[in-house]
């Protein structure tokens, strides 16, 4: 078998270029490696970037969650002292301070006011007050389960 010599010049070209320079091969691998501890490095960026980022959200929902607790504690206590300001016997008793004191029936003046005329409630519901009786429902919706099973039975019955 004939191998043609066509190929084994540069074949023995390549392989007398790195037998004779050495750091080039050393520089490829020096290059591989390089290339992976920067990928490496640009993935543990922005790892370290993502999850940074969601600390600092969850950070900033847990200081809204406390601030909304605060605002709810103190709108708590505002109602309560609303509350106890505003109760019957509280408000007696600065009424008193302020010099009033309490009505006495025969004390009470009415005043009669001529053209008044005292406004007419308002009704919500028709003019008629309707009722649904059995008369006004259709047939086909006062018809139980059981009376519909009954008339299908004895319709099927007749048929045969």
């Amino acid at each position: 078998m004939n191998i043609p010599n066509v190929n084994i010049p540069n074949v023995t070209h390549y392989i007398h270029a790195y037998k004779v320079a050495p750091w080039r091969v050393q520089r490829q691998w020096i290059g591989s490696a390089l290339l992976a501890v920067v990928t490496l490095a640009m993935v543990a960026a922005l790892y370290l970037i993502v999850t940074s980022r969601a600390a600092i959200a969850g950070r900033e929902i847990q200081d809204l969650t406390f601030s909304i607790t605060a605002s709810q504690q103190v709108s708590g206590d505002l109602q309560t002292q609303l509350a106890s300001l505003t109760s019957a016997s509280a408000m007696e008793s600065r009424a008193l301070e302020l010099g009033f004191r309490p009505m006495q029936p025969e004390e009470a003046e009415y005043l009669v006011v001529s053209g008044y005329a005292e406004p007419e409630p308002f009704v919500l519901s028709t003019t008629q007050n309707m009722q649904l009786s059995a008369l006004t429902i259709a047939p086909e919706y006062n018809q139980s389960l059981l009376d519909w099973m009954d008339e299908t039975l004895l319709s099927s019955r007749g048929m045969q």
